[in-house]
């Protein structure tokens, strides 16, 4: 595909580099000439030196001819009208913007053809917002990732001694839990991946990748680790955009605090929000969290825009006794740093934005596309179209399916069942098929394997 991306940015630069690897036809456009270098020195893609929203620039990045737009500049008025001309002028027929501003994105009615043609919105605040109500909702998640619209999910945990399955080879799950079907998808172990087969013991903290049907995930997972009590106390750091709206989002279903240091902001949030304790303070103030019980806190999230802030009230929460923090890091660099220390769950808005970029970048009806530890490998979802004379998986067992190297199917989702794959299992027409894919140079050929043959039409 040939696609430009508005942006060379964080999330901009993430996106290239993704993409590039998998033989995209990548131009990058940004203001900044040193980024633009930098990430040129790195990956072999084209930069044009410019403001994405002109005419000129966009036409000298390739326009004419580009299958994809993506704005992610910081902006979101340059994002809107570089859609607008793209749309115009160009007659671009993919069109994704990053919208940050609540304004904007309230009014629904702004982004069609009539206005400003963008196909697909992304709102950074709210994918977070979404990432971490889901491990909420999973106490003792590290990721957990949807499939089938949630009737099939991801889960990763760290596997803790005393589990009962720990010590013990991935076959045996099947006698622990002889009514409940799961299957481990991924095992990362000292930061390396290990393709898991039936003989693969598990250690502990290994970091293990299962998938399972939504009401089974809790069962798989206390197979692992202690089973936690549900939370109900969760306090935030920053009331920005994404602290406001995890507030708002589970003010009705925990007892939430949030910590504002800012008076006019606090302000707000008081009046926006109608059952969250705003506190006006700082989150690295050790005073304030001990007279706000932070010991017996299940949850803190340090959300704030700065990141040392963020660890260091992460690290100060955690020393004074909260159950579990969870951590917002803008700097890739950082974000492995941290993890798995004090930090449980150090989340990046740039990973968790690029997987829902990468959803509509995919080719051959993939639906679906979450990224594993930080980008190290996909979990991608793909609908099986044709029939088995048009396509490469339609009426073949799995065993028969010629998987690329490193991939494995995990679950088959069909109509309301949730098939864990094995070896016999045929795939049928409109099957969701969810992979595994550890090196993403492989992802061209997965996509082309769900790719319908000419004798479908």
């Amino acid at each position: 595909m040939k696609i430009i991306i508005l942006g060379a940015g964080q999330v901009g630069g993430s996106l290239a580099e993704n993409l590039a690897n998998e033989q995209n036809d990548i131009t990058v456009v940004d203001t900044d000439s040193d980024r633009l270098r930098e990430l040129q020195d790195r990956i072999d893609i084209k930069t044009v030196l410019g403001r994405g929203s002109y005419p000129n620039i966009l036409r000298e990045a390739g326009a004419d001819d580009a299958d994809m737009l993506i704005a992610v500049t910081n902006s979101d008025e340059t994002n809107m009208v570089a859609c607008q001309v793209a749309y115009t002028l160009f007659r671009t027929p993919t069109k994704i913007s990053r919208i940050r501003t609540g304004q904007y994105l309230k009014q629904s009615e702004l982004f069609n053809n009539d206005a400003f043609p963008i196909d697909v919105l992304i709102s950074p605040e709210q994918v977070v917002t979404n990432y971490i109500s889901r491990l909420l909702q999973y106490p003792g998640a590290l990721q957990v990732m949807d499939f089938a619209d949630g009737r099939a999910q991801l889960v990763a945990v760290k596997a803790y001694y005393g589990g009962p399955l720990v010590g013990q080879a991935i076959s045996e799950l099947k006698n622990h839990l002889p009514n409940i079907d799961a299957r481990v998808a991924a095992v990362f172990r000292r930061n390396k991946a290990i393709e898991p087969t039936g003989d693969t013991l598990i250690e502990a903290d290994d970091e293990v990748f299962f998938v399972a049907a939504r009401e089974h995930i809790r069962k798989v997972m206390s197979e692992l680790r202690r089973e936690e009590d549900s939370y109900k106390r969760v306090m935030i750091a920053g009331g920005g955009n994404i602290g406001y709206r995890l507030a708002k989002a589970l003010e009705k279903n925990y007892q939430m605090k949030i910590i504002e240091h800012g008076m006019e902001r606090s302000q707000f949030l008081s009046e926006n929000l109608n059952r969250t304790v705003v506190l006006l303070g700082s989150a690295t103030d050790k005073a304030l969290m001990e007279e706000e019980n932070i010991d017996s806190t299940d949850v803190f999230c340090a959300l704030t825009n700065d990141d040392e802030v963020n660890i260091m009230s992460s690290l100060l929460a955690k020393r004074l006794g909260a159950r579990k923090v969870i951590t917002l890091i803008n700097k890739a660099a950082y974000v492995d740093l941290v993890q798995g220390g004090m930090v449980d769950v150090a989340l990046s808005p740039q990973q968790a934005t690029i997987g829902s970029l990468l959803t509509h970048v995919r080719r051959g009806d993939v639906v679906n596309v979450h990224s594993l530890r930080r980008g190290a490998a996909e979990a991608i979802e793909a609908i099986a179209h044709g029939d088995s004379r048009s396509s490469k998986v339609i009426g073949r067992k799995i065993r028969e399916i010629k998987l690329p190297p490193g991939t494995t199917i995990g679950a088959i989702v069909r109509g309301e069942d949730v098939i864990m794959a094995s070896s016999e299992v045929v795939v049928e027409t409109d099957d969701h098929v969810i992979l595994f894919v550890m090196n993403k140079k492989h992802i061209a050929d997965v996509e082309r394997l769900f790719q319908v043959g000419l004798g479908f039409f």
